[in-house]
């Protein structure tokens, strides 16, 4: 039977990350994947349960958590309550958050212990993954999906000086009309370490297996990004799912029990090459 177990850890400056296990719970000791969101993303967005049982399905244990400083709270999982996290949050801290998950995972303290693990890293996720994947042997496979190719990217690059300026910059969340806040400490995060958080970088320096996946139609992360990634690590399968965006037909909320096609093509590919 297919079983979701929930922990709560302390993640960077003591803040609560949420964390879910999904697993079969006649295989307590299937390969476990770690799936790390993107910005403004959380664990329980649109279609990541469904996402999480696909995999178990499959073989697989599927761990899925909150960073620390997404904006979500424990009493407001699904929620941006909390804009004094978010706007304090940094590359760095997100890094931190994830050592602690792996840590958590490998550990067996509350679950099977995980003898390495596998990562899927969306987005914003999918740079803080490849990152931490050259850093981490315990981190046997990598799936970008749809990932960014540099933190610099996600904004123009002009805007930079005034945001010193004021400290403080607002992106607009579309879904829920917030604007939300990001301090300039982000900023100097990324000057005081220019070579760990230089996403092509470290993606050429990474040996596991790894899967770069993006849609063609994607409209927030342009397919350029993930050819600058295959560029810097040749060795990386690369695909190009055709007719997919940013999500793979993902929706917040998402109302139907099935996946939508194009987010099941991706998953039976990262599937496949998890199963190698």
């Amino acid at each position: 039977m297919i079983r979701k177990d929930n922990f709560t850890l302390p993640g960077a400056k003591g803040r609560p990350m949420l964390i879910d296990v999904t697993y079969d719970d006649a295989f307590k000791n299937a390969p476990l994947v770690i799936f790390a969101h993107g910005f403004k993303g959380f664990k329980d967005w649109g279609t990541h349960d469904l996402l999480a049982r696909y995999f178990v399905k499959n073989g697989f244990r599927f761990l899925k958590f909150n960073f620390s400083h997404n904006g979500t709270t424990p009493a407001h999982p699904q929620d941006f309550a909390d804009l004094t996290a978010f706007a304090d949050n940094t590359i760095s801290i997100e890094l931190e958050d994830l050592d602690t998950i792996i840590d958590f995972a490998c550990s067996g303290a509350s679950i099977p212990v995980a003898d390495g693990v596998y990562l899927i890293g969306h987005s914003m996720g999918g740079g803080i993954s490849i990152i931490k994947t050259a850093e981490d042997p315990r981190i046997k496979k990598l799936v970008s999906m749809a990932s960014i190719s540099g933190f610099r990217n996600l904004w123009p690059k002009q805007i930079e000086a005034q945001w010193r300026l004021q400290g403080v910059f607002y992106f607009e969340n579309k879904r829920t009309d917030q604007q939300m806040p990001v301090k300039s400490t982000l900023l100097d995060d990324l000057d005081r370490n220019p070579l760990r958080l230089d996403i092509l970088k470290q993606a050429a320096k990474i040996t596991q297996p790894w899967l770069i996946i993006h849609g063609d139609a994607d409209p927030t992360v342009p397919v350029s990004h993930s050819q600058q990634l295959h560029e810097a690590n040749p060795a990386a399968e690369y695909i190009v799912q055709k007719e997919a965006d940013h999500t793979f037909g993902g929706l917040h909320p998402f109302d139907r029990d099935v996946l939508p096609a194009p987010l099941i093509e991706f998953c039976d590919t990262a599937i496949s090459f998890l199963s190698k």
